[in-house]
């Protein structure tokens, strides 16, 4: 994905990004994160209809390194998982941004879209980690 690409995206605190599409957003980790959890072996994620508040857990990603919880940057409720991930979880570490999504979200409150962070202060905050 081209830096153009990435500048579309808005960003949260614990990697997750952020596709707007009108009241949908498409989220999954960043590139950063899944270079950090090394290659990963296992996505579990809540099922289609589940309602999510704000950096609530929306499920784990398992690598050979740690199993981490994935936090919802938004309010809202899944629309759909990406069932390809159950068999080929490592589609996160080869297309994080466009094939290794995780979840689709209508979003409740377009407010939660001001905590995130867009590509410049995203760039930013991960220099001093």
């Amino acid at each position: 994905m081209s830096q153009n690409d990435l500048s579309k995206l808005l960003y949260s605190k614990s990697h997750e990004w952020v596709k707007i599409d009108g009241n949908k957003a498409l989220i999954g980790i960043t590139d950063y994160a899944q270079q950090k959890l090394g290659d990963i072996v296992f996505v579990e994620i809540s099922e289609p209809g589940k309602n999510l508040e704000i950096e609530e857990s929306l499920g784990n990603i398992e690598s050979v390194k740690a199993v981490s919880e994935l936090y919802s940057p938004l309010s809202g409720v899944i629309l759909r998982i990406n069932d390809s991930l159950a068999d080929l979880p490592e589609t996160i570490n080869k297309d994080p941004y466009a094939d290794g999504w995780i979840v689709e979200l209508e979003i409740k409150n377009m407010d939660d879209l001001d905590k995130l962070m867009d590509y410049s202060a995203y760039s930013d905050y991960i220099k001093d980690l």
